[in-house]
């Protein structure tokens, strides 16, 4: 099969010929099945991706971006797929029986301080793999950063004498974001002796994260990790992920204080109507513990 890039060439090609469609048109289908290319890695196949693929990339979109967007992507994406079973690049269209339809928007669901302290803290520090893991994992919470965000983070990006990290997010725009202590140490121990360079051939490449044959870790490498520590230190693996860390670090940061023009900034929310969102969990918490702890909360 061709590449996804060539797939889009053609694609945009029949639009334009066959088609008629304007430009402004095209461009925008053409982004759309950039981003979910983007999204979905260069490391799969096109024809691996599946229905349950496809609502869960949806389902990220919604929770920062309008219905109307939402919708118009999986109508680029159809005519897309569509097009390549055409013309016989794929046996089935994944997005046959996914629903445009906005699901109601929930709150995050973050993991509770404590579940995440047992978590982290109970996690061994033996082998390379263990200290792998620990700066894997304290780097999704510490940082909250995405999970493409993390696949794609190089050495060169840590800089430890101002314990900053440069974060590069959607649209290839890069940030800075703060190396707190314990992220800090747990880096240190994973690229130093004993660590990232026991990996095999770890230095062929820049990425701070390998995986066991010292290529760069996938998303679904670190969907298995987590998955993994999860169950070592009992909880319920259904509950953690990559983008759970990302929500317990804005939650919790919110809940002790944080400005949220900081989280946003952390987080690389375009707008801050997105970052909102963690501001009703956080009032949810305290209206919790209001309720419990003051002594006019109750008649």
């Amino acid at each position: 099969m061709p590449s996804p890039d060539a797939l889009v060439g053609e694609y945009v090609q029949w639009l334009t010929v066959e088609k008629g469609r304007s430009r402004a048109t095209i461009e925008a289908y053409r982004r759309d099945i950039s981003s979910f290319l983007s999204w979905w890695g260069d490391d799969r196949a096109i024809s691996d991706v599946t229905g349950t693929d496809l609502e869960t990339y949806l389902n990220e979109m919604r929770d920062t971006r309008a219905a109307s967007s939402v919708a118009r992507s999986l109508s680029s994406l159809r005519g897309w797929w569509g097009f390549l079973v055409e013309e016989g690049q794929l046996r089935v269209d994944p997005s046959a029986y996914v629903s445009p339809s906005r699901r109601g928007r929930s709150l995050p669901k973050p993991l509770a301080e404590e579940t995440v302290a047992r978590l982290l803290d109970t996690m061994p520090r033996e082998t390379p793999v263990d200290l792998r893991d620990r700066a894997l994992l304290e780097l999704l919470y510490g940082t909250g950063a995405r999970v493409s965000e993390v696949v794609g983070l190089e050495i060169q990006d840590l800089d430890f004498d101002e314990e900053l990290i440069r974060v590069t997010g959607k649209g290839s725009k890069q940030r800075l974001v703060p190396m707190g202590r314990t992220l800090r140490v747990a880096l240190s121990e994973y690229l130093g002796p004993g660590g990232r360079s026991e990996f095999p051939k770890p230095r062929a490449h820049a990425h701070v994260f390998v995986n066991v044959r010292g290529g760069p870790l996938s998303r679904q490498g670190i969907d298995l990790i987590i998955s993994a520590r999860a169950l070592a230190a009992n909880i319920d693996r259904s509950t953690v992920s990559a983008h759970v860390f990302r929500h317990s670090c804005a939650t919790h940061m919110l809940a002790h204080g944080a400005d949220i023009r900081v989280v946003q900034e952390l987080l690389g929310h375009a707008s801050i109507s997105t970052t909102q969102i963690y501001t009703a969990v956080s009032i949810t918490s305290m209206q919790r513990v209001y309720s419990s702890a003051h002594p006019r909360a109750h008649d």
